[in-house]
């Protein structure tokens, strides 16, 4: 193997951890994903044929994060990959010789982690899934952590690394921290921390002003300086004040309605809002519908003048409220109104960090007179004991409404960094 790769502090520290579990927590752009891959990259060449397993929570960042990760890894290293899409398999050579195969698998669904066996596990952004679902996605990767050839006497090291964004006081700080502390398994688990500071020479030049920029101050510490940093205190959507963010706009007359929509049966709820030169504005609410036929009379009823874009919960594609073949989204298409969705919900957390960081840059505002059970709910959600919005206490559905709007409209999206630059990810 012939090549020169480059390391910053804390990917090297996290490199020289020989543990059987080990983490690298970062902030945005300290190169999480870049040092798992040469993590990888210097297992396969060192135990040929053992092959590795990568999974990620979704299979859109397997192609648009991993694939193009290992080219660059393999590339700086004097390796080669082979990368075969559609069987979401990555395959490792040394010159000539083949020394193995990464096998990529999504954590949305971890009932489908079966079937295979590898020796090293890379486990990425997990922390971005429930606690729940996490946990269950880590005890099916544990499981396939089973190579063994005694003939052949190779010694797979079975092992897992984590590279993740903290997200609060979730999965992998109750798996490396909590549970270390109280087993006094020190010797099984390791965890490196990084800031996206440390790795700045290899970010573009506005990249961490840019974080600034768009995330509110509660996130920096977790999303900058890559810490275990409470997210789910207090109310859900902390950053919205019935006054700082009050509104006494009302709908005129023809204007066209933006409507963010969740369903529920008889519990259809529904935030209206207006667009105004500062913002848009929830001036009216639509609360406790029965099923959507009756959600369409009504708006139908009482916005008759003007032209409606409705921005409802994605898996309104699936079955109906009312039991029929179409679905949900499909009655509001048949009514003529205008349907803004994407073909899947946003995470939660994403949603979530919307509506807050709208309400902070004051984009968004809520007559509280007009729409007492949007205020209501806006103020009293809480978190659950997963650090999931809490969806027992009946203050959720306006908030999903609220929140599948915003999101289409001002989602926040994390500053871009092309893959090609030494110690990114």
């Amino acid at each position: 193997m012939q090549g020169r790769i480059s390391a910053n502090r804390p990917q090297a520290e996290f490199l020289q951890i020989q543990k059987k579990f080990k983490a690298f927590v970062g902030g945005f752009g300290s190169g999480k994903t870049y040092a798992g891959l040469i993590d990888q990259a210097i297992h396969f060449v060192e135990k040929p044929k053992v092959n590795q397993g990568y999974f990620a929570p979704n299979y859109g960042q397997i192609r648009d994060i991993f694939f193009p990760t290992a080219e660059e890894v393999a590339s700086g290293m004097g390796l080669k990959v082979d990368i075969k899409v559609s069987d979401k398999e990555v395959h490792w050579y040394n010159g000539r010789n083949y020394i193995g195969t990464t096998i990529c698998r999504s954590m949305d669904n971890p009932s489908s982690i079966v079937g295979f066996k590898i020796g090293k596990a890379l486990i990425d952004e997990i922390d971005i899934m429930s606690t729940d679902k996490a946990t269950l996605a880590w005890r099916k990767i544990i499981a396939r952590l089973r190579w063994s050839d005694k003939r052949n006497w190779i010694d797979a090291s079975n092992g897992a690394a984590v590279t993740t964004t903290p997200e609060g006081f979730k999965f992998v700080h109750k798996q490396f921290v909590e549970h270390v502390e109280k087993t006094g398994k020190h010797s099984y688990y390791g965890i490196v921390h990084a800031s996206t500071y440390e790795n700045e020479n290899n970010l573009p030049d506005d990249y961490i002003d840019s974080l600034f920029e768009t995330y509110p101050p509660e996130l920096i510490a977790a999303y900058i300086d890559g810490q275990f940093t409470n997210l789910t205190s207090g109310t859900v959507y902390r950053n919205f004040n019935r006054v700082a963010n009050g509104s006494h706009e009302e709908i005129k007359e023809r204007e066209p309605l933006y409507i963010g929509q969740d369903f529920n049966v008889n519990h259809m709820a529904s935030c209206i809002f207006v667009k105004r030169d500062n913002g848009y504005h929830c001036v009216a609410e639509l609360v406790d519908g029965i099923d959507t036929p009756s959600l369409i009379k009504t708006i139908q009823e009482k916005y008759s003048e003007h032209k409606i874009y409705i921005y409802p919960d994605a898996s309104g594609k699936n079955t109906s409220s009312k039991g029929a073949s179409i679905s949900d989204i499909g009655l509001l298409k048949a009514a003529k109104f205008n349907i803004k969705a994407k073909s899947k919900n946003p995470f939660i957390k994403d949603r979530v960090l919307s509506v807050n960081t709208a309400f902070t840059k004051q984009k968004i505002w809520v007559n509280a007179k007009n729409c007492p059970e949007t205020t209501k709910c806006l103020e009293q959600q809480a978190y659950d004991k997963n650090g999931e919005p809490d969806k027992k206490s009946g203050v959720d559905h306006q908030n999903d409404g609220f929140g599948y709007f915003c999101h289409y409209e001002m989602p926040v999206n994390k500053p871009s960094i092309q893959v090609g630059a030494m110690a990114m990810g």
